[in-house]
C-alpha cells in the first residue's frame, strides 16, 4: 500500500486478494486494485466510504488528476474507492495476452463466466469490512457500475449506505434481445438528429462507406470495413459525440498520386475508436452482463439487427438512403477484424452459447428495499433505454429518479458535481 499526493486529494493504491469463485473461498485467487483518493485536508479524519463502479463491462475506474470531474465533490464529504472490477485495469487483467494462461477457449469462457456483476458485487462485500470496519457504504455506479449496483441491492443491501446510480438501470427481467431490439430505434434517431445537424455529412458517410466496401485496408493490423466504419455510431451517445463524429469525418479523404484516398488520419482515428485493445471485456461480456437462466444471449445484436434492414450498409448503398450508424452493439465480425480481439473469437463464441448464467436481480427483495437509492435517468440516452430503466425504478421500493435531458449518458463526466450533488440531495430527502 503506497500513497502520493496529487492537487487537492491525497491517493492510496490498495491490493486486495479475493476467490475467484466465491463458492470456492479457499480456492483460486485473484488479485484486485483499488485507488482511494481523499481531500488533502481530510486525509487523517474518520469519513464515510463511497466506492465508485465504473461503467463498461471492462472498464478500469477512470484515473482522475487531482480533484477533476466529481471526484472534486465526493471528496468533499467521503473517502473514495475507485475500484478496478474484476478483469480490468490493475484488477487481474483479461487480454488477449493474460487470457491464454487459463488454457484453450473452454476454459477462458469459463473463468470469464466469473466476471459479471454477481462477483463484482461479492468482490466489494469482501472489500468493505476491510476499509470501514463492517460499516455500509455508498455506491456510486455509473452506467454498467449502475448495474452492479442494482444487483448489490437484490443480493447484500445490508452492506449499503445509499445508492447513487447515472444512466445505468437494467431491465430485470429482460433477455439480451429486447436490449437490442429497442436500442436500434434509438440509435437510427440518434443518427437522424446528426444529419439533422451536419447535413453534408450524409453524403460523406456514403463515401467513406462505399469506399470501405471496395478497398477494405489494413491499419497497424484492424481491417477497416464497412460495418467496422458504422460503429463509429457510437459517439452519438456521449455529449460532445455528433460534434467529435463530424470533425472525424471530415478529414476522410486526400488526394494522393493515385487518386482520392481515405487518408491516414482517419483510418488511425477509425482504428482507435475501433480498437478493443484497452478493454476487451467490453466485447466479450457486452452481451453476457444480460445472461440469466438457460437461454443463450446468441449474439443478440446481430440476430435482432436482422429486423431492421435499413441498417444494411450493402442495401443503403445500392439505393439512395443514408447509410446509418450503429453503436452499442457487438458483434461476431469484431472478433475478426480487430487484432486484440481475433485470438479470443472461439472463446466468444461459448460465452454466447452459454446456458446456466445465475438469475442477477431479485424482485422481491427490490420491491421491499429499504436502502435510500437515486438515479440519473438521461432521457435521450442513446446506450440505456429510458423506458427500461423508468421500468425498473418504479419496481426498486423508494427510489427517487431525476429524469433530464440536460445531459447523454455520459452525463456524471460532463456535469461533474452537479449530477453527484443531485443525487445525493434525492437520497437524503433535501429536494
Amino acid at each position: 500500500m503506497s500513497s502520493y499526493r496529487q492537487p487537492g486529494v491525497v491517493l492510496t493504491d490498495r491490493h486486495f486478494t479475493v476467490p475467484l469463485d466465491h463458492t470456492d473461498p479457499g480456492g483460486e485467487q485473484i488479485e484486485l486494485f483499488g485507488r482511494e483518493a481523499v481531500a488533502r485536508g481530510k486525509a487523517g479524519d474518520d469519513l464515510p466510504w463511497l466506492v465508485y463502479l465504473e461503467g463498461g463491462p471492462g472498464f478500469g475506474a477512470r484515473r482522475f488528476v487531482g480533484t477533476e470531474a466529481w471526484l472534486g465533490r465526493a471528496v468533499e464529504e467521503f473517502r473514495v474507492l475507485l475500484l478496478d472490477q474484476r478483469g480490468t485495469g490493475l484488477s487481474t487483467p483479461a487480454n488477449r495476452q493474460t487470457l491464454p494462461l487459463r488454457g484453450g477457449p473452454r476454459e477462458q469462457a469459463d473463468y470469464l463466466a466469473h466476471f459479471r456483476s454477481d462477483n463484482i458485487v461479492r468482490d466489494c462485500e469482501l472489500i468493505r469490512p476491510q476499509l470501514t470496519g463492517g460499516a455500509p457504504w455508498t455506491v456510486l455506479g455509473q452506467s454498467f457500475g449502475g448495474f452492479c449496483a442494482v444487483h448489490y441491492l437484490s443480493a447484500a443491501p445490508e452492506g449499503l449506505k445509499a445508492v447513487l446510480i447515472t444512466g445505468g438501470l437494467p431491465l430485470l427481467d429482460a433477455h439480451a434481445d429486447d436490449v437490442y431490439r429497442a436500442a436500434y430505434p434509438r440509435i437510427e434517431r440518434k443518427v437522424a438528429a446528426h444529419y439533422a445537424r451536419y447535413p453534408q455529412d450524409v453524403e460523406r458517410v456514403r463515401e467513406i462507406a462505399a469506399y470501405l466496401a471496395e478497398h477494405r485496408p489494413e491499419s497497424a493490423g484492424h481491417r477497416l470495413t464497412p460495418e467496422g466504419f458504422q460503429s463509429l455510431g457510437i459517439m452519438l451517445g456521449s455529449g460532445n459525440g455528433s460534434h467529435q463524429l463530424h470533425y472525424l469525418l471530415e478529414n476522410a479523404f486526400v488526394r494522393t498520386p493515385l487518386g482520392i484516398e481515405l487518408s491516414d488520419t482517419f483510418q488511425e482515428a477509425m482504428r482507435t475508436a475501433n480498437s478493443f485493445a484497452g478493454h476487451p471485456l467490453y466485447a466479450l461480456m457486452h452481451e453476457a452482463i444480460y445472461g440469466q437462466g438457460k437461454q443463450p444471449t446468441g449474439w443478440a445484436a446481430e440476430r435482432v439487427r436482422a429486423e431492421f434492414p435499413q441498417f444494411d450498409v450493402a442495401t443503403a448503398l445500392a439505393g439512395d438512403g443514408p447509410v446509418l450508424l450503429t453503436g452499442e452493439t457487438i458483434h461476431p465480425w469484431h472478433f475478426e477484424v480487430d487484432p486484440a480481439l481475433r485470438p479470443l473469437r472461439e472463446t466468444a463464441e461459448l460465452l454466447a452459447s452459454r446456458t446456466d448464467w445465475p438469475e442477477l436481480y431479485d424482485p422481491e427483495r427490490l420491491a421491499a428495499n429499504q436502502v435510500p437509492v437515486a438515479a440519473a435517468v438521461y432521457h435521450d440516452d442513446m446506450y440505456v433505454d429510458t423506458e427500461h430503466a423508468l421500468r425498473t425504478a418504479a419496481s426498486i421500493r423508494g427510489l427517487r429518479t431525476w429524469v433530464t435531458n440536460e445531459f447523454e449518458h455520459d452525463g456524471l463526466r460532463a456535469g461533474g458535481p452537479r449530477v453527484l450533488d443531485r443525487l445525493l440531495a434525492l437520497v437524503r430527502d433535501d429536494v
